[in-house]
């Protein structure tokens, strides 16, 4: 067997975001090395060209310095050496991001895809890579949190890591840091969550909640076989969210505040918030990790890879997530129903979804979904919420017609055993014809109409056949996510048709909604309020100066665009009826009840 690549990394200058990466190859190829970083995350469907943070990069062999010649924007190629190559790198890191790596002298973040270079031609080569800790007096307090399997490294600690090859190696990100940790098993199998932040929340809980939560996904698919070890990776700063998926962990950020205090027992809505994040990407580790589209398999990441299944993966995951959290018993089934109404608000509110099919912005990911415009809202459609709609619709539909002999989860168990245990790509059409074997319904007008069409979902009628009734009402305000019933009296009669947001101290119309009335005034993203109706205008007092007009009344409204004052006739239109929440209907019968109770029973009493 040939020896390993050997990488080595050290947060060289904490203060100014440098690290020090070195990778040692003892066979270089006979014609010049070739090395590269990678373009993109799994996980993340951008182009990110991580290669441009490369502050500068050297080799040598044997003591002598070997030329490198840089290819492309993300490549470069060694002179031809007879003896191992050792390759050094400095990186900028300061964007602290999960898809990112950042270093300052308070920790130490990466992903390997910003830190390691591949070698072309030994990917499936054997790697280690030593973790070393910052020059004192910074990292007194640090601890390592990685699920990189340790070779001479301590627990938590400093030292030397094993991956069986590059992919494995960039798919474990690395935290340095002062670090709170907690640990629990879920099927024998060890788990912990390490936190950094300014925090004083109960672990005990967490652990708890989090174990809770895992046994439920694990009792849906079944622990994978390789499954031998799981790290939830937090950053709980002050604000901010998002996570990315690993096959053996997860990187979280989620406000501090959304964690319980120690003694707190209720579920807030900061909490449900947290825990849907990290249901979310735990059930990652079955649905894209694992069970993935063909074209990512493997994965190509120097440049884009388009699917059309990323509905599937993402869609469907966010559908489970929340869903697990009621399965689990860890909400209750008023507040998962307050979510769904929320995630159908979301894309209800949104035109986009007359333009863009659910398929259509999978595939687009990379150059829309991924790079938002001030049009997005009228030309896109998320994957991620209509795709949850959509798995949805379809759980309760193959729940209806199969007279509750065939659910979601057969579905997804059968997707896992053909397709995730066996490491093989889901072809573009397999979940659909898994769906059609599994069932044994003929779904073609479905997945016609719901994931290649742009009409309304059946949302209506699929949450009926379970006892829900939907319900529609005028937003009250901006920060109105629906989910719930208001007030008739704090429904704003008229709108705008636009979003202000506050712009370095400047109220600025963000989005301006196609067909609505800003746009028919000729308001377009960018313009800067100044008054309506002669008066002051801004994000903090919209809402209320809407409360004083009427269907069909018109007044003058000025905003700056550029260095020009415009003035237009802005004429008020009926405020839409676009925030859902769901009712519980008193006079369903016997077994539509029973459906809805089987839907939301967790799958761990029935293993």
């Amino acid at each position: 067997m040939s020896e390993a690549l050997s990488y080595r990394i050290s947060p060289v200058d904490p203060g100014a975001h440098l690290y020090e990466v070195t990778l040692t190859i003892p066979d270089p190829a006979p014609d010049g090395q070739i090395v590269e970083l990678p373009a993109w995350i799994p996980g993340s469907y951008m182009i990110r060209d991580y290669a441009k943070h490369v502050v500068s990069i050297a080799a040598e062999s044997e003591g002598r310095s070997v030329r490198l010649k840089k290819l492309d924007k993300s490549r470069w190629q060694a002179d031809v050496v007879q003896h191992p190559l050792t390759i050094t790198a400095e990186i900028y890191a300061n964007d602290d991001s999960v898809r990112g790596a950042h270093l300052d002298t308070t920790h130490a973040y990466f992903n390997g895809p910003c830190v390691f270079l591949e070698v072309v031609g030994q990917r499936d080569s054997n790697c280690e890579v030593e973790l070393i800790p910052p020059e004192p007096p910074v990292g007194s307090d640090w601890r390592v949190a990685t699920s990189l399997l340790r070779k001479d490294a301590p627990p938590y600690g400093f030292g030397l890591y094993a991956a069986v090859n590059y992919a494995d190696l960039i798919d474990h990100p690395v935290e340095m840091a002062a670090l709170a940790i907690g640990e629990f098993e879920v099927a024998g199998i060890p788990h912990a969550i390490a936190i950094r932040g300014n925090i004083r929340a109960d672990m005990a809980r967490l652990c708890h909640d989090l174990h809770t939560l895992c046994r439920e996904h694990m009792a849906l698919l079944g622990a994978p076989r390789d499954l031998n070890r799981y790290l939830f990776l937090l950053h709980a700063p002050g604000t901010g969210y998002g996570g990315l998926e690993h096959r053996w962990s997860s990187s979280l950020v989620c406000s501090r505040d959304n964690l319980p205090a120690r003694g707190e027992t209720r579920v807030s809505d900061g909490y449900r918030t947290f825990l849907g994040l990290a249901s979310h990407e735990y059930f990652h580790l079955w649905n894209i990790k694992r069970l993935k589209p063909a074209a990512f398999t493997p994965y190509d990441l120097s440049a884009e890879v388009h699917t059309g299944l990323l509905w599937v993966f993402e869609g469907i995951t966010s559908y489970y997530d929340d869903l697990a959290l009621c399965r689990a018993g860890l909400i209750s089934h008023a507040s998962y129903f307050e979510l769904l109404g929320q995630v159908i608000t979301r894309i209800m509110r949104g035109q986009g979804r007359f333009r863009q099919s659910v398929e259509e912005s999978s595939f687009d990911a990379w150059t829309k979904f991924y790079k938002q415009d001030a049009n997005a809202g009228n030309a896109i459609v998320s994957y991620y919420a209509k795709g949850a709609l959509v798995a949805l619709c379809l759980d309760l539909k193959l729940t209806r017609d199969t007279g509750g002999k065939v659910s979601l989860d057969n579905v997804m168990r059968a997707c896992w055993r053909r397709w995730g245990e066996t490491d093989d790509g889901m072809p573009e059409c397999g979940f659909e014809t898994v769906c059609a074997e599994v069932a044994g319904l003929d779904l073609e007008d479905f997945f016609d109409a719901a994931v290649r069409g742009t009409g309304e979902l059946p949302l209506e009628t699929m949450l009926a056949s379970h006892g829900l009734l939907l319900r529609s009402r005028r937003a009250t305000g901006p920060d109105d996510k629906g989910g719930k019933p208001a007030d008739v009296d704090s429904q704003p009669r008229v709108w705008l048709g636009a979003s202000l947001v506050e712009q370095n101290g400047k109220s600025v119309f963000s989005i301006v909604a196609n067909g609505g009335p800003a746009e028919r005034a000729g308001i377009a993203p960018g313009d800067v309020a100044v008054a309506l109706d002669g008066l002051v205008l801004t994000t903090s007092n919209c809402a209320k100066r809407l409360g004083s007009f009427r269907e069909g009344d018109t007044a003058p409204l000025v905003v700056i665009r550029g260095d020009e004052l415009i003035t237009t006739d802005l004429r008020f239109e009926a405020a839409p009826a676009d925030t859902f929440y769901l009712e519980v209907d008193p006079d369903a019968d016997e077994q539509v009840r029973t459906r809805r109770a089987f839907w939301l029973q967790s799958r761990v009493k029935q293993r």
